[in-house]
């Protein structure tokens, strides 16, 4: 029987096909494990493949992630529609280049420290998607302003408007302003008509603030199941927004931007006067999505295909029809329903270290050691627990890219 180091010493730079490395006997490493983060560092991926990695870790499909980030960007060229994509899914600049190389426009931030990190890399025209209420992200919302006059944040409240306007005064900063306006979701957004014109007037009255437009995510239509079904709980979420844009028109209010959107109404969004998207899930897909339907199929949303997985390792099998793996509540969030080529497995979790691989199906059975894949459910929630990215083709590994936004650049 061929061993595990003739496998990955074989081909090219030990490729290795699922079938041989669960027909394997043995259990080495072409190389120790120090060296093996030594070539990482030194971006060597020479014999990396999946089967030596350390489980639990993130995979990225790179030939799937690619197909994503191309298919977004043609359909933004063809509907006429920009994108700038989220990047709380990703939180890296790795990801976020390949973006803005295939045409975005520039991204979407969840936190201060995301636009930070995005910005600190040399990215123009970030936009963070909350509004500052805090002495700290109002201080460094406008020393951000400062070094890069492309960024823009969101306000929803003529008091931070105000304060904001104080501290860009202090501060000798100028500040680019979308208003937030309400698009079904209660958790932020002024409401729609009179008061969002009169609060994007104030921010357009300031010498220190440029308004630009408004923000109007309709989040409640992204995971509403069939097409047809979203596309009317958007249209209903973002009525009111028609009627700002028609009052800001007649008060000659110039509006630049109307952004929101998200994956699963990317091909709706458009039709409710949005100029830009601000899809995040598509570039990796997770199986929250995959259950929402398509256009063309309401059972299964296959617009974009599910770059990223967990692998995780048999650790333990014990039980009939049952295995144990390293993946637990912390690697994975919550369990999903879906393994990657291996539909007749129940995935569960038995505390935060422990993952649990079921069937009832004859004819299966899962070998101790054996590498298995999972799609994630909740993908933001997820990559915000690992440190990296290891993306491969095939089972070659051929990059690394590290996950930086929990934190970004001024808390490490």
């Amino acid at each position: 029987m061929t061993s595990r180091r003739e496998l990955l010493m074989a081909g090219a730079a030990g490729l290795l096909s699922a079938a041989r490395v669960r027909g394997a006997k043995t259990k080495s490493s072409p190389f120790p494990y120090p060296e093996f983060e030594a070539r990482i560092a030194r971006r060597d991926f020479r014999d990396i493949t999946k089967d030596v990695l350390p489980t639990p870790c993130m995979i990225v499909d790179l030939d799937l992630f690619e197909y994503n980030v191309k298919k977004m960007a043609a359909h933004g060229k063809a509907a006429g529609i920009h994108i700038r994509p989220h990047v709380k899914i990703h939180k890296s600049v790795d990801v976020a280049k390949r973006q803005i190389a295939e045409g975005a426009i520039g991204l979407t931030c969840a936190t201060m420290a995301e636009a930070e990190l995005m910005s600190g890399a040399g990215i123009k025209h970030v936009l963070w998607t909350k509004q500052p209420a805090s002495v700290n992200n109002i201080s460094r919302a406008v020393a951000l302003s400062k070094r890069d006059p492309t960024f823009m944040f969101v306000v929803d409240d003529p008091q931070v408007v105000d304060w904001v306007e104080e501290a860009a005064g202090s501060a000798n900063a100028r500040l680019k302003i979308a208003v937030s306006v309400f698009a079904g979701m209660t958790r932020q957004g002024i409401a729609n008509g009179q008061p969002a014109i009169e609060l994007a007037q104030k921010v357009a009255a300031s010498k220190r603030m440029s308004f630009e437009g408004f923000m109007a995510y309709s989040g409640g239509a992204a995971h509403t199941k069939t097409w047809e079904a979203r596309r009317k709980k958007s249209a209903d979420d973002l009525a009111g927004v028609q009627e700002t844009l028609d009052l800001a028109r007649k008060s000659g209010l110039p509006v630049n931007i109307v952004s929101g959107g998200s994956t699963g109404t990317y091909n709706i969004d458009k039709d409710n006067r949005l100029t830009e998207l601000e899809c995040g899930s598509y570039v990796f897909m997770d199986t929250a999505y995959f259950a929402i339907g398509g256009k063309d199929d309401d059972t299964t949303y296959n617009d974009f295909r599910g770059s990223l997985t967990i692998l995780t390792t048999v650790d333990s099998k014990r039980h009939p029809n049952q295995v144990t793996t390293d993946y637990g509540n912390e690697a994975l969030n919550r369990p999903t329903d879906q393994v990657k080529g291996m539909p007749w497995l129940q995935v569960g979790s038995q505390g935060a270290e422990y993952g649990t691989l079921k069937w009832t199906e004859a004819g299966h059975d899962l070998k101790l050691g054996e590498h298995v894949e999972i799609y994630c459910t909740t993908l933001d929630m997820s990559t915000a627990v690992y440190d990296r990215y290891y993306v491969a083709r095939g089972d070659q590994i051929v990059d690394v890219w590290p996950i930086m936004g929990r934190a970004g650049a001024p808390q490490r």
